[in-house]
């Protein structure tokens, strides 16, 4: 490679300060512009990573001198500035979700096809420790037949931030579509979704208003898969919620594992063992070296653009199905 891959970023967050770590420690890439959503904020990230701070991210995707734009900004986001850095014949790596509805992401991912770029969705959960110990522990409990999975997190006052915004959130399981990816990883096609969603105001009512932050909301999603497991997805966040919760149950003919926080158990006839977990952290780090190798050794990715967009088609049916009351066939 004669030069370093030239990077652009869009967001000034989390996830955006992880990539733009990752990147200034790596010899084959260099980081060139971030755009931003405040501009002292943009300066200040801009500084810091030795790049240009650009007003909007328009301009940064028209850049002629960029080759990968990378997209950490909110939800509602993700779709406008992923197709015009396609078009403008970029490489794009974006957080999930890839777009709020399934028809616009799967319109992105022809049209990646159509150009021949890159569009890498990023799915960190794949890469986590929960979900390695799950998938490796799997096979010794048989044949599944029941999983429950749950996030919940209390937060009192709730923030009046991006991410309790129905717009530019999302429908709560499409903007935390990676509930849904680990699922459909370790499971594989699902027949059927039902879906329940309320939102709290700051009335404490249902909030009907799009425009509004919501302080609460809680989503639970029952998904038949093909295979035969039934699995209980549980989301939410919040006022309404008093005890946070991240847990994951998978249960088999043969046993079972066990997930709450950090701490895993797998159960058997035999008795109970402990599952080795791994580390949260750093996951943000290996998804971005694992796309700069794919762009500079043209090694595989660990998660394919169709398995990406599968999770966000059945997210899009609990969406359906939550809003006309009915189950969604899907198989």
């Amino acid at each position: 490679m004669e030069k370093p891959l030239q990077v652009g970023l869009v967001g000034t967050g989390y996830a955006a300060k992880l990539r733009a770590e990752t990147l200034q420690a790596d010899a084959r890439a260099e980081l060139v512009a971030v755009a931003g959503h405040t501009p002292d904020t943009t300066a200040a990230f801009s500084q810091t990573y030795g790049a240009e701070a650009l007003s909007d991210w328009q301009t940064l995707v028209q850049r002629s001198d960029l080759d990968l734009v990378v997209i950490a900004s909110i939800n509602s986001d993700h779709a406008a500035i992923a197709r015009a850095a396609l078009q403008a014949g970029k490489s794009v790596v974006v957080e999930y979700p890839l777009a709020l509805e399934f028809a616009e992401a799967a319109s992105l991912v022809e049209l990646a096809a159509a150009q021949g770029n890159l569009l890498h969705v990023e799915h960190i959960e794949l890469l986590s420790g929960i979900h390695q110990a799950a998938k490796t522990a799997l096979p010794t409990i048989g044949t599944p037949f029941y999983v429950r999975y749950t996030s919940l997190n209390a937060q009192r006052p709730a923030p009046q931030k991006w991410t309790y915004h129905p717009r530019q959130f999302g429908f709560p399981l499409v903007g935390a579509v990676s509930r849904i990816h680990r699922l459909t990883n370790l499971f594989g096609s699902v027949a059927t979704v039902s879906c329940q969603a309320r939102f709290w105001d700051r009335a404490n009512e249902v909030d009907a208003d799009r425009d509004a932050y919501y302080t609460s909301c809680l989503c639970t999603a029952q998904l038949r898969f093909v295979g035969g497991v039934v699995a209980e997805v549980v989301y939410g966040k919040g006022e309404a919620l008093w005890q946070s919760a991240r847990s994951l149950e998978i249960h088999g003919e043969n046993g079972a594992i066990l997930i709450d926080g950090e701490q895993g158990q797998l159960v058997t006839a035999e008795g109970t063992q402990s599952l080795e977990m791994g580390s949260r952290r750093g996951l943000f780090a290996k998804d971005t070296t694992m796309v700069l190798d794919h762009l500079t050794q043209g090694t595989p990715l660990y998660v394919s653009l169709p398995a990406s967009l599968y999770a966000l088609q059945v997210a899009d049916a609990a969406r359906r199905s939550a809003e006309i009351g009915q189950t969604i066939q899907l198989h």
